[in-house]
């Protein structure tokens, strides 16, 4: 039946992946992907808003605009096993295991000129992304000083495909220069806020137009309203 669960145990896996001409990401066969010994515990998916601030002359405050979302985060710890204890039948070198990972997502490919991308998939989770960072700490050793176990803590970021990046720099957004023309009807404080969603721009505006009088505009004029910083 659909959707009936058969009771196995699926295991947080990481992929390599290429991303074509298109922008259009994909898991990339050629390469060995990870799968973990111990799934995480849990994982955090961060998402975040970016703001424009607008600081006024004497003003202590700010007015904090919308202007885009950053990508999206996830973030795990894992642990890498050699002891048995974990499976009695594989117990891996924990440096050979470490290395993997890395080749999963951090080392160089001199192909791409870029490490790869990455498809982390466990249960409801799909992310595709990049590694932000990868921090290992070894916390068990044999009397020679191999490592018999580590920790790992992964962060990746989210993949942004050319056509969500497209859409994100909206024609609309404050975040980019615009050349208007300005017709009859139109005064600068209403155009400020057509493009910024805040009239009180009108000032800034008018000194990157050396307008000396904001309220003399003529249609046909071109105006420069340049991106909020």
């Amino acid at each position: 039946m659909a959707g009936l669960s058969t009771g196995v145990k699926k295991l947080l896996t990481l992929s390599p992946c290429k991303v074509d001409d298109a922008g259009n990401i994909s898991v990339d066969k050629s390469k060995k992907a990870f799968e973990v010994m111990i799934n995480p515990s849990g994982y955090n998916h961060g998402f975040t808003i970016k703001s424009n601030k607008k600081e006024p002359l004497g003003n202590a405050g700010s007015d904090a605009r919308f202007s885009g979302v950053r990508p999206e985060t996830v973030g795990f710890d894992i642990v890498i096993d050699g002891t048995c204890v974990v499976d009695p039948w594989y117990s891996p070198e924990v440096k050979i295991q470490v290395q993997e990972l890395k080749d999963v997502g951090y080392t160089y490919d001199g192909t791409t000129h870029a490490p790869n991308h990455v498809r982390l998939l466990w249960g409801s989770l799909i992310f595709f992304g990049t590694l932000d960072s990868m921090s290992v700490e070894y916390t068990l050793f044999k009397p020679s000083g191999e490592p018999l176990r580590a920790k790992v803590k992964l962060t990746f970021s989210g993949f942004v495909s050319k056509e969500e990046e497209s859409l994100r720099a909206s024609r609309s957004s404050p975040d980019l220069d615009h050349i208007i023309e300005v017709k009859s009807g139109d005064t600068l404080p209403l155009l400020c806020y057509r493009v910024y969603q805040d009239s009180t721009y009108y000032a800034e505006v008018a000194k990157v137009n050396n307008i000396l009088n904001f309220r003399d505009l003529s249609p046909g004029d071109r105006l420069h309203f340049p991106p909020l910083r």
